[in-house]
């Protein structure tokens, strides 16, 4: 993610493993607020709202089950992730 870069608030129907490779994110979920760095590990429990921020260039590894969707709130329906075909 670019610096400074956020990603709407969305939840993921399945439980994602967030590895962050270069750089920091600030996530939020469940109305907590996470700061990850290079080297660390976060785990987002599925069906739970979330942002993610980028205070600085990062990059991270995500792992989940390939059958994961997004929901957006305020959105109808589910939309299907690229990446994780």
């Amino acid at each position: 993610m670019d610096a400074g870069a956020t990603g709407p608030e969305h939840s993921i129907s399945r439980e994602q493993v967030w590895t962050v490779t270069a750089g920091a994110l600030e996530v939020t979920c469940g109305g907590r607020v996470e700061k990850v760095a290079a080297g660390q590990t976060l785990i987002l429990p599925s069906g739970h709202l979330r942002r993610i921020h980028a205070p600085e260039q990062a990059e991270a590894h995500v792992s989940m089950p390939a059958d994961g969707v997004a929901s957006v709130p305020g959105t109808e329906g589910t939309r299907e992730l690229p990446w994780a075909r």
